[in-house]
């Protein structure tokens, strides 16, 4: 069985190299390339953190019902496409997705049984520290994704897990202990549990 784990943040509250560190940290896990139809930044390549696509396309594959989620983040379409499950599951891996609040929910309905997890950083002083160190945005675009950021974090409740990045190592080992955890749930392993009950029912006649 293939578990889907949904891991969302406000820009700036360290999600990427979380993901990352996980990705890397634990077994058996696969990343979810979203799509998206923004145009690729610094040394990004096609397939490895996007599958970068025009517009018209992308509306084209929404019209073919291709995506399991989808969104308009900032002018741009995201989207899952629906294939990534299928992969992981031919790959016999969990899969993770890093995906915004509006897709998070579009794909807990799809998926119930999806973990999520949202990562939060300390306070808005510290979010706001984190962007600007990142040189990247301009002061308006930063306005605004802390204004995005203060819309993200009221939906916290609706995600089973709260990650609280204020110690990055701290949070790294949280959010692998999560997948770790969630993985020897009795549900999610009931398909392992079942021959090894019937070797039991086998060998005491029952």
């Amino acid at each position: 069985m293939t578990s889907v784990f949904i891991i969302s943040a406000p820009s700036g509250s360290g999600k990427s190299t979380l993901v990352s560190r996980l990705m890397n940290e634990v077994e058996n896990l696969t990343f979810s390339v979203s799509y998206t139809t923004r145009r690729p930044r610094g040394a990004e390549v096609d397939g490895e953190a996007y599958h970068f696509i025009g517009r018209d396309e992308f509306e084209a594959r929404i019209e073919r019902k291709e995506f399991l989620e989808y969104a308009d983040v900032f002018g741009n379409y995201y989207g899952t496409h629906q294939n990534e499950l299928q992969i992981a599951e031919n790959k016999g891996k969990d899969l993770v997705l890093d995906i915004d609040v509006q897709g998070a929910a579009q794909l807990k309905q799809r998926i119930p049984d999806a973990v999520t997890i949202f990562i939060l950083a300390p306070s808005l002083e510290i979010l706001e520290q984190r962007l600007r160190s990142r040189s990247q945005d301009s002061d308006a675009v930063i306005s605004r994704r802390l204004a995005d950021a203060a819309r993200e974090i009221r939906d916290y409740r609706l995600y089973d897990y709260v990650l609280v990045n204020e110690n990055l190592e701290l949070a790294a080992e949280t959010l692998k202990s999560i997948v770790r955890a969630e993985r020897v749930k009795r549900i999610r392993v009931e398909e392992k549990i079942r021959p090894i009950l019937a070797t039991f029912g086998q060998a005491l006649g029952v």
